[in-house]
Order: C-alpha cells, then sequence, then structure tokens
C-alpha cells in the first residue's frame, strides 16, 4: 500500500477527485493549506499598497491505494491538477506499512 500525498491548486480539487474516483478508489482526506515552492509567494496591488503574499493556498489531497494502482493514481491526479502554470504542486508517494479499520477490525487492503 502507497500514501499518495498531493498539494494542487484550490480551484482543481473537483477534477482530481473525480480523476480518482473515475479509477475506483474511494475516501480521501482534504486539508487546506497554504505554502510556496519555487515561485516563493508573489505580489498584489490592495488599495493602491503593493504587498508580498508569501504563502499561497493550496489543497493537500491524502489517499492510500493498493500499491498495483499508484501509477493510474500519479497519471490521474497529474492530469486533472496541471494547468500548465508555476505552482501546479506535487505528489509524494509513501510507503504504507499497516491499515486497520476502526470500526470492523480489518487489516490492510480489505481495510481500504
Amino acid at each position: 500500500m502507497k500514501l499518495l500525498t498531493a498539494i494542487i491548486k484550490p480551484f482543481k480539487l473537483e477534477e482530481v477527485r473525480t480523476a480518482l474516483t473515475d479509477l475506483g478508489l474511494q475516501g480521501m482526506t482534504v486539508t487546506e493549506v497554504k505554502g510556496y515552492g519555487r515561485q516563493k509567494g508573489h505580489t498584489e496591488i490592495y488599495r493602491g499598497a503593493e504587498y508580498a503574499v508569501s504563502f499561497l493556498p493550496k489543497i493537500k489531497i491524502e489517499i492510500v491505494i493498493p500499491s498495483d494502482q499508484v501509477e493510474k493514481a500519479v497519471e490521474a491526479v497529474q492530469t486533472a491538477a496541471k494547468t500548465g502554470q508555476i505552482g501546479d504542486g506535487k505528489i509524494f508517494i509513501s510507503p504504507i506499512d499497516h491499515t486497520v479499520r476502526v470500526r470492523t477490525g480489518e487489516i490492510d487492503v480489505t481495510a481500504l
């Protein structure tokens, strides 16, 4: 099993959710986060004054998936989240050693 963590632009959330659901993947955790990458934020003008926005709003998606579906899931997220502009985000894949469904006690892939 693997943990797919994706940091994406907020307006791309529904497209990414649909893409993952179309693969048959169920359940995800979504968190509103702030951060920056290579662009290091940007400047905006508000009421005539310029100010720096250091941390940009992003969405963090976390989903645990079977190892054999990692490539398809990464491709789906990448395709759905891509705008071609700087700040499209990142996808991280981490190993998951053990999963337990609290309600039933099911373990590992059956718990997903």
